[in-house]
């Protein structure tokens, strides 16, 4: 049989008359190639969101040319890349709006800080982009260690700590690195964390962050004004969650700005 023998079911009209925001596919699992600032490529498994609008005389969008359009970027998917991701789905789909979000492991191979020993890092990302805003959202999320002051101050002996993550989201027009954004988060905790620690780097470690006590307040504080002086950003949201180590329950706190009046 040939193909425009076949009855293209989603292409014929619809008689409700109601237009949909966004239609397409979710949670798609597929590798892919991001940018890396060190080794220039690194390839990574992500799950992806891609939707478009459909008119209210359309039946149904077109499903599997989403995933032709993924096939084809997957090999160099960047910031750089977004923008012709979103056209080519507007116009392969004949809609007037588009949606790409991806989520994705990035991986950073870091140095313990005595012995020099080197494992990778990993640290979830997401990339939002929409057609009809002329910026992209990055998300990254990164670990960190936080002692507290107060128990520092208080106590005879140590002071509780416990791991903390921060979630930083940029929105920016320019390209952003994910390095840039993990050394704010790193650089505005206790301490940052390490997948490899021999004895004489814990110890570092536990020193330094006793000599760097932070509420989850200073966190968002401390990386806020690293914000705020990074080129290219037009607007961020910054959190910090503590699990708290003495409490059944966390410690959060989160500062947004708006910095478009300030690029």
């Amino acid at each position: 049989m040939d193909k425009k023998d076949l009855r293209d079911i989603q292409s014929e009209p619809d008689f409700r008359n109601l237009p949909i925001n966004k239609v397409g596919v979710k949670d798609i699992r597929y590798p892919v190639v991001v940018l890396d600032r060190r080794e220039g490529r690194q390839h990574t498994v992500a799950k992806v969101n891609m939707y478009v609008n459909l008119p209210h005389h359309f039946r149904g969008t077109h499903m599997s040319r989403f995933i032709e359009i993924l096939n084809r970027y997957r090999e160099g998917i960047s910031t750089l890349k977004i923008g012709e991701i979103l056209d080519e789905m507007k116009r392969e789909l004949d809609a007037e709006t588009a949606h790409f979000e991806i989520e994705f492991p990035y991986f950073i191979t870091k140095a313990a800080p005595v012995s020099g020993e080197e494992a990778k890092m990993e640290y979830t990302c997401r990339l939002v982009a929409n057609s009809d805003a002329d910026y992209y959202m990055l998300e990254v999320k990164v670990p960190v260690l936080s002692l507290c002051p107060c128990s520092k101050e208080i106590s005879s002996f140590g002071a509780h700590n416990q791991r903390s993550f921060f979630t930083v989201q940029v929105k920016a027009k320019e390209k952003i690195w994910i390095e840039d954004v993990i050394e704010v988060a790193e650089t505005s905790a206790s301490s940052d964390i390490f997948a490899i620690l021999k004895r004489e780097d814990e110890k570092y470690i536990t020193e330094k962050s006793y000599e760097n006590p932070v509420f989850v307040e200073d966190m968002v504080r401390n990386a806020a004004e690293k914000l705020m002086k990074m080129k290219g950003i037009l607007w961020f949201s910054v959190e910090s969650e503590n699990m708290e180590s003495i409490h059944n329950h966390s410690a959060y706190a989160q500062i947004c700005m708006d910095l478009k009046d300030k690029q």
